[in-house]
């Protein structure tokens, strides 16, 4: 065990423009790592690119990016087949998921075929710390606003549920997904919503959320609710506590 307790980092970011790389680790990936609690060794990090088809040249970038970072990186494919011959061994051995965005709703169909959605859930009860950014955000919870089926955002409610509550990524950027969160919310559709602008992560010990950390400035996260006096929602900004930028 590595966490302490079932951890998640949920994430709009973790990414960005390297020095020496076209893409390398952010601080959220690096905050990732450091709620593991790994000492005495090279962390270990799984890559999870399902929700973009397991593109091989990201693959190749975020083994760069590991190296770069001082990381032992497996990357996950399930395309055209496993690439691994246990999956739940693999993902076991790991200290850190870190999951890439794209179709949220193809992500989940897919791993519910190999068993992922219950190799997840006993990872995450065993202290692999679960992660990842945009669709490998909302995946952990019950859903939320997704492009997964077209330009229009439409809602996504079949996610793992580690989580209880919706989620709203790239909050601060895609205008349409806060009105859509809300709409989510005040129908019914989650009882509440936990949203990340780009750049912030929202942790989580067991289902409870701890704190938002950014790797951004002035970047905020929400917390939207039911008012029960007349069914509408209602947001309140978590503002989000700064994390050392990451190593160049």
């Amino acid at each position: 065990m590595t966490a302490s307790a079932p951890t998640v980092l949920a994430t709009s970011g973790g990414h960005r423009a390297g020095t020496r790389a076209r893409v390398q680790f952010d601080a959220l990936v690096y905050h990732a790592v450091e709620l593991a609690g790994v000492t005495g060794r090279r962390p270990r990090v799984m890559y999870i690119g399902t929700a973009i088809g397991d593109a091989e040249h990201f693959t190749t970038r975020m083994t760069e990016a590991a190296r770069i970072a001082g990381f032992d990186l497996t990357p996950l494919h399930l395309f055209p087949m496993p690439n691994v011959e246990n999956i739940e061994a693999a993902v076991l051995a790991q200290d850190v998921v870190w999951v890439m965005g794209g179709s949220v709703a193809n992500l989940l169909a897919v791993w519910r075929v190999h068993g992922l959605d219950a190799i997840m859930r006993r990872a995450w009860r065993s202290g692999v710390v679960l992660s990842g950014v945009s669709a490998g955000s909302l995946c952990w919870f019950q859903g939320g606003a997704t492009d997964s089926y077209g330009p229009e955002l439409r809602p996504v409610t079949n996610g793992l549920g580690l989580l209880p509550y919706g989620n709203g990524v790239h909050y601060d950027v895609d205008p349409g997904r806060r009105p859509l969160i809300h709409r989510l919310v005040a129908d019914g559709t989650f009882t509440e919503a936990h949203c990340t602008d780009d750049g912030v992560g929202l942790v989580y010990r067991g289902t409870e959320l701890v704190e938002a950390v950014a790797e951004v400035p002035g970047k905020g996260a929400y917390r939207v609710v039911r008012r029960a006096e007349d069914g509408t929602a209602v947001e309140e900004r978590i503002e989000p506590r700064r994390l050392p930028a990451a190593p160049d």
